[in-house]
């Protein structure tokens, strides 16, 4: 059995190469670590300029986004790498989301709600799609 070769020996793929489907669903996570990322930055001026009613809870949502918005940024590397474990990641937040937003809408429906609802279907559908999902089997081993 010929030796594996070493991950800077494989071959990447170019931007050019990547299936439409990893292209929309990088772009999906990119604005889900967007949104995020501003929703986090948001709530610390609120704490740095004492608009804050719990600083405790301010400091958690602070953290909580601004780390999954950086694991999301990581997955995306991953993905465009062809990285199985990234879908992981992806995936799981999606579901998250999905729990999060439906049981918001039982209590009064948002466009921003409902926004977020639609990426995350969107973005967990494309995450199972077979292109996407041969796109990020590279770093497995071949079958003996």
């Amino acid at each position: 059995m010929p030796p594996r070769p070493a991950p800077q020996d494989r071959p990447e793929t170019g931007p050019g190469d990547r299936p439409a489907a990893l292209v929309a669903l990088v772009v999906g996570v990119l604005v889900e670590a967007l949104a995020l990322a501003v929703g986090g930055v948001v709530v610390l001026v609120e704490l740095v300029a004492g608009g804050s009613q719990s600083v405790g809870v301010s400091l958690f949502l602070v953290v909580f986004a601004l780390g999954v918005a950086a694991l999301l940024v990581l997955s995306v590397r991953g993905l465009l790498h062809g990285r199985r474990w990234a879908r992981s990641p992806v995936a799981t937040w999606q579901i998250l989301q999905l729990v999060v937003a439906i049981s918001t809408l039982q209590s009064g429906a948002t466009a921003w709600v409902a926004a977020a609802l639609v990426l995350a279907v969107v973005v967990l559908v494309l995450l199972m799609l077979r292109p996407v999902v041969e796109a990020t089997t590279r770093d497995a081993r071949p079958a003996a």
